[in-house]
């Protein structure tokens, strides 16, 4: 369990009700440090496809958790956890306060909780998993998680590769379950964060001018050259089946390039599924009881309630 000293402000929401530009404004403020909160903005060269702040945006505030990885590596939530805490220790020792943003409930939970801190990785192994993936199919590695792991694997859908080479990767690596791990560090909470000085808001807006905001801003980031993007990263050798190139937006330029889908339907597919995500993210968040919900227009309000919560 780790202290954190500096004040910190959390602030969260769907994609595209508005973070970003509020969350300068508070900054402006408050004389904070950003410390990003999004699991896709980690990666160099994935830009325009995860709206991450540009280089002049960041030249103006200092950034944390911006283009740490290459598009190939395993970012998770543990690895999150520890970024988290040796930035907000960074910030601390220089007497500002964090503002933590973006829209990942999972490394919000993980951060405070503990959840995946710490669990065991193997390289090797997972790709050894991954060509069994290839060969054996998901179903007969789900049905393997079953029966290791019922928890896990009932919590797992077949589809989700990714947690569910995870899940195999832990008990092969250690010996014990994701769920027993888990457990054992919610008991014990390790990894997590204690906040002497914190406030946790997060943004809303009605749904429909939701809608509307990811149907433009999505548009926007077509027009803005992410077919492009994604052509460059393949040429970069970063293939289509990566994670990283998975993620909402970069997956949908995909099957566009393979020939799948038209642009008018991969605009199409990209808004709907944005909205998918967007919806996902409130499930995550509203489990959150301590988060202080305003409207994405509520700024004064929201900035007089932190000025005086954490006497800034």
């Amino acid at each position: 369990m780790k202290s954190i000293d500096c004040p910190v402000i959390v602030l969260v929401g769907p994609t595209a009700v508005g973070k970003t530009e509020l969350s300068f404004r508070l900054a402006e403020r408050f004389g904070c440090e950003i410390v990003s909160m999004d699991s896709m903005q980690v990666y160099r060269g994935m830009d325009i496809g995860t709206a991450k702040p540009s280089l002049q945006e960041r030249a103006q505030l200092p950034h944390h958790l911006i283009d740490i990885a290459e598009p190939d590596e395993q970012y998770d939530a543990a690895r999150f956890v520890r970024d988290a805490l040796a930035a907000f220790e960074d910030i601390a020792a220089r007497g500002k306060t964090a503002l933590l943003t973006g829209g990942t409930g999972l490394y919000l939970k993980a951060l405070l909780e503990g959840l995946f801190a710490a669990l065991p990785t193997n390289p090797e192994l997972r790709e050894q998993l991954r060509q069994r993936l290839e060969q054996e199919g998901r179903a007969a590695l789900h049905a393997e998680l079953c029966q290791i792991d019922p928890v896990a694997g009932a919590r797992i859908h077949p589809n989700d590769t990714q947690r569910l080479l995870r899940g195999l990767e832990i008990f092969h690596t250690s010996g014990r379950t994701w769920t027993e791990l888990i457990e054992e560090q919610k008991r014990a909470g390790q990894g997590t964060a204690v906040f002497s000085r914190a406030y946790l808001a997060g943004l809303h807006c009605p749904k429909e001018e939701l809608r509307e905001r990811i149907a433009r801003r999505s548009l926007t980031m077509l027009d803005g050259g992410l077919i492009e993007e994604v052509e460059q990263l393949r040429q970069m050798g970063y293939e289509p089946e990566l994670p990283s190139m998975q993620a909402i937006g970069y997956r949908h330029v995909n099957i566009f390039l393979a020939g799948e889908w038209t642009q008018a339907e991969l605009a199409e597919q990209l808004i709907l599924d944005t909205r998918r995500y967007a919806k996902r993210q409130m499930t995550w968040f509203n489990a959150n009881t301590g988060l202080r919900w305003f409207h994405r227009n509520e700024y004064a309000l929201m900035a007089g309630e932190i000025a005086q919560k954490l006497l800034l």
